[in-house]
């Protein structure tokens, strides 16, 4: 695999790990959103499991002023967001050292387990809280039930992750605009900044 060794030292790259039916794929189309408005080249690339199954689906996304590649390396992510608690532990090899790990405390039993032939691992989040230098596992039980539905875990996630990015409110609230239907917008904007108001240490 071919991976770009002359993109700049501003390169921003992002993960964004979950399951089928979670809307990873609409975080990501965001999060490139909010950073084609600012002028940023951005690339990003689509990874489904069985996706409609429950299966793994995590997209990388990459902005700078210039992208070469869609693709990111392993061990250099800036963010690994994560939807659930073993999708965290399944892309934790792309983090950076230096980079940052935002997981939902959720767990979802993939195929598997459901069928009785395997076991959710025991203490993840203990065992992320212990080895990721910045681990920030965020409760979002509060923020889904004020926004009044679970389908909204992707735009929550995204706004924990906007605090750590250099876009502005009106930035987010017109890339939310862009890429949702309409009557969605309402509740996409109060899922956000219920998101971004959580307080992650």
């Amino acid at each position: 695999m071919y991976f770009d060794q002359v993109e700049g030292n501003d390169m921003k790259n992002v993960i964004f790990a979950g399951v089928g039916g979670q809307g990873v794929i609409l975080a990501s189309k965001i999060l490139m959103q909010v950073a084609m408005n600012a002028g940023y080249d951005v690339k990003e690339s689509e990874v489904h499991g069985m996706a409609q199954r429950g299966g793994s689906v995590d997209c990388h996304v990459r902005f700078d002023k210039k992208v070469y590649s869609p693709l990111i390396e392993k061990g250099t992510a800036d963010f690994v967001v994560a939807l659930e608690l073993l999708e965290a532990m399944r892309k934790l090899d792309y983090l950076s050292p230096q980079g940052m790990l935002i997981v939902n405390r959720l767990k979802v039993n993939p195929a598997p387990v459901e069928a009785g032939l395997a076991k959710y691992p025991d203490d993840i989040e203990s065992w992320l809280c212990s080895n990721v230098p910045k681990c920030h596992v965020v409760d979002t039980t509060q923020a889904l039930k004020e926004a009044g539905s679970n389908r909204a875990l992707n735009i929550v996630m995204l706004g924990v992750l906007s605090n750590f990015l250099e876009f502005g409110q009106k930035a987010w609230e017109e890339a939310i605009k862009q890429s949702v239907k309409e009557k969605f917008v309402d509740m996409n904007l109060k899922a956000f900044n219920l998101g971004k108001s959580i307080h992650v240490s």
